[in-house]
């Protein structure tokens, strides 16, 4: 058993509505003693923010918290059940290598989730051995705090302690735990499993619930349910948009990885884009291109019907006409994301005004760029600077003939060059967790135990929008290499 440790000035105020639903949601499972646990990564800023005390959880007490050892008072762990259709097969999931601490209530009255990630096996661990290795977490660390930077609704990272044990992938590696912070972590998966093993009433009390949660505007008359299935799909037609602005690659779109608060959740296989292509792919299971860039817009819109389908015995009495009030709903999706995704590329260009021709312009770009192989985050960081970059692809004279059109553009608008570029400026980040560098950092931080490397690239992403001289480096591309650069799932 693990020690129950007093609230003593670390600031936790945990209030745990989840242990409230049925039990068919959840099994109480403490986190299993590790060893030796050290902090090995702190968030300061992200502590203040949830108005924990960082000196007294950088302490002793504090690392054999994060690591499941000791059990912060007012805590209740568990671990959630679900179900998802991974690589499109459904199966029975759930907290294989997780505990959920409880939900923490911060000075502003904002419900977070607290949730240990490696922490050893559960009911649902199934064959795995519940723990993770130091690197995947420290990745999930740096790409999740780099989305948030971003300006992209994503689950954060509190702290990573390592165990003092090994674990065995392919190789023996160091074992980590990470505290993960989320709006919460009712997923797709969760609506499919509450279809699939539990009851209407427990369907309805979990739909609730999440109502409550995540859309506590929804009046308790009308439709209800429907309410909740168009919040989701417009949060995810905005994540998703999100995610395309900048290049990020999910890598493993589950509907078990999407959370119906909105936020990007479950840092595996992602990466960063960096030469422009919509059949980019990153992780290794990803053979057959799935959840390519270019097709995570639809793998969205299919999650969302696998969504859709759970909720049918909530939004109609009779299936016929619950199904067709689901397609409707459903065939939005595609227009709520077009809205975002356009309404972000405008502002990547400067543009601040709606014309037909808008959706053009952008795409001729985005082909030249897949023509001339030129790097999608450093293009748009180019025609943000004033005066623009020479790069091999403005120096072509499909690209002159291409700026002709954009400065025309630009000129039948109100807003004159100078708000343009501070559009851009926002909109366009001058850095990203470039992969060379977060396998930098991570390198250095397993194999040497320095984790300077990851500290100055994590305060280079902190403002991403900034565009300092000393940023520069950030923004340099690896060497040209013929392998392709792989992730892999961290399991």
């Amino acid at each position: 058993m693990t020690e129950k440790a007093a609230l003593i000035d670390t600031g936790w105020k945990f209030d745990n509505s989840y242990t409230r639903l049925p039990e068919t949601f959840f099994t109480r499972q403490e986190p299993v003693p590790v060893r030796s646990p050290k902090l090995a990564v702190f968030n300061e800023r992200l502590a203040a923010a949830l108005g924990l005390n960082a000196e007294a959880l950088q302490s002793e007490s504090g690392a054999d918290a994060f690591a499941g050892n000791r059990i912060p008072e007012g805590a209740e762990p568990l671990a959630q059940a679900y179900a998802g259709h991974q690589f499109g097969y459904f199966t029975m999931l759930g907290d294989g290598r997780a505990v959920l601490l409880g939900e923490h209530v911060t000075p502003v009255g904002k419900r977070v989730d607290i949730q240990l990630k490696g922490s050893g096996r559960t009911p649902y661990s199934r064959q795995g051995d519940g723990r993770a290795a130091l690197g995947p977490m420290l990745r999930e660390y740096i790409i999740s705090e780099a989305m948030y930077a971003l300006g992209i609704p994503t689950t954060r990272s509190l702290a990573v302690v390592t165990t003092g044990q090994s674990i065995i992938r392919e190789t023996e590696l160091p074992g980590a735990i990470l505290t993960r912070v989320a709006a919460s972590h009712i997923r797709v998966g969760t609506f499919q499993y509450a279809a699939k093993w539990g009851s209407p009433e427990e369907l309805r009390a979990l739909a609730d619930y999440t109502l409550q949660r995540h859309f506590p505007e929804v009046s308790k008359g009308g439709n209800r349910y429907l309410a909740l299935l168009y919040g989701v799909i417009q949060r995810q037609a905005a994540l998703i948009a999100k995610w395309m602005h900048v290049g990020f690659i999910h890598g493993v779109m589950n509907t078990d990885n999407m959370a119906l608060s909105g936020e990007t959740i479950d840092y595996g296989p992602c990466a960063f884009m960096d030469t422009y292509d919509p059949a980019t792919v990153f992780s290794s299971i990803d053979r057959q291109g799935r959840y390519a860039y270019g097709n995570q817009p639809y793998i969205g819109a299919w999650n969302l019907a696998r969504f859709a389908e759970t909720l049918l015995p909530l939004l109609h009495d009779e299936q016929e006409q619950a199904i067709k009030i689901a397609e409707d709903a459903i065939a939005g999706y595609n227009a709520l994301y077009q809205q975002n995704w356009l309404a972000g590329m405008r502002a990547k260009l400067g543009i601040f005004n709606e014309e037909a021709e808008d959706e053009a312009l952008i795409q001729d770009l985005l082909s030249l760029m897949e023509k001339h192989k030129a790097d999608y985050t450093n293009t748009f960081r180019t025609l943000t600077l004033d005066p623009i970059e020479e790069t091999e692809l403005t120096k072509t004279s499909d690209y002159a003939e291409w700026q002709q059109k954009w400065h025309a553009r630009l000129n039948r608008q109100q807003e004159n060059r100078e708000a343009s570029l501070q559009l851009m400026r926002s909109s366009n980040p001058a850095v990203i967790p470039r992969n060379h560098r977060v396998e930098e950092a991570l390198e250095a931080a397993v194999e040497d135990g320095d984790y300077s490397v990851m500290e100055r690239l994590l305060e280079a992403l902190s403002k991403p929008y900034s565009y300092h001289a000393e940023q520069a480096d950030y923004c340099m591309l690896p060497d040209r290499s013929g392998r392709p650069y792989r992730t892999y799932c961290g399991t």
